[in-house]
């Protein structure tokens, strides 16, 4: 990468940043938006200086975060001794909770585990895991400073989508993990995560990119929370145009800066 900046580099107007330049164009070639014109990337750059380097304030004490790590931990017991789905399922070799900072600001949430997911136990940690890893870093975080976790926490058979009924059954233990950890903006990765949070059927293409809310149940008194919709990473790996990875990083984008605008009103 560092050969490719440096002829880039050489074409930046000198009237420009050029460091924000750099930043815009390492961003294009980590999602793989490099194959814009170079002038286009330049002039108008996907990112903004300011959202590329996040800094997240803790927002709580330890004492609270560990609280919120123990009563995850009961939650995860309590699912693998009791969800009616993933204690009837007989394709999988373990469950896929979720993991991450239990005090996390963003939270990620995607469909169920794959292959490697579930023989390792960690969500989010196959080819499609990789390019989740990109997508985080490219808004300037790091995968320890989000919780992931998937509607459902054990494989399908043979990967398929989730069935209803086993989203119905699995679903509420996702809910509960969103109130333990209440972040400040969810991203649902996907159809099935987007149509659970929401109570919505409309296609993931539809919603992709429009802000929304989630509303925890009537009896709780937590407020809503920010979800941006956006495309599963495996999703991206197979229709791996320029339109759809345009799309996600302006979905990105658009989390950076929600986050950086709700961190800068905290201070």
């Amino acid at each position: 990468m560092g050969a490719t900046l440096d002829k880039l580099d050489s074409k930046l107007d000198s009237k420009l940043d050029s460091k924000a330049a750099r930043q815009s164009i390492e961003t294009d070639l980590l999602l793989g938006t490099a194959d814009l014109p170079i002038r286009q990337a330049v002039l108008k750059p996907f990112v903004q200086p300011e959202v590329v380097r996040l800094e997240i304030a803790p927002r709580e004490t330890r004492s609270e975060v560990s609280e919120q790590s123990r009563m995850l931990d009961e939650l995860r017991h309590r699912h693998d001794l009791e969800c009616p789905h993933c204690t009837s399922a007989r394709t999988h070799t373990q469950t896929v909770f979720g993991e991450g900072n239990p005090n996390a600001d963003i939270f990620f949430v995607g469909e169920a585990p794959g292959e490697t997911e579930d023989r390792v136990g960690r969500p989010f940690v196959g080819r499609a895991g990789q390019k989740l890893d990109e997508m985080i870093r490219s808004i300037g975080l790091r995968r320890e400073d989000c919780y992931i976790a998937n509607v459902l926490k054990s494989r399908p058979p043979e990967n398929r989508i989730p069935l209803p009924i086993e989203i119905q059954r699995c679903g509420p233990y996702l809910e509960q993990q969103l109130l333990i950890v209440n972040p400040k903006v969810i991203v649902t990765l996907g159809g099935p995560a987007t149509k659970l949070l929401l109570k919505v059927e409309t296609g993931i293409t539809k919603l992709r990119g429009i802000w929304a809310e989630w509303a925890p149940q009537a009896q709780s008194q937590r407020a809503s929370i920010a979800l941006m919709p956006t495309y599963h990473p495996a999703y991206l790996l197979r229709n791996y145009t320029l339109q759809t990875r345009q799309e996600v990083w302006s979905d990105l984008k658009a989390v950076a800066q929600f986050l950086a605008q709700s961190t800068s009103q905290s201070v």
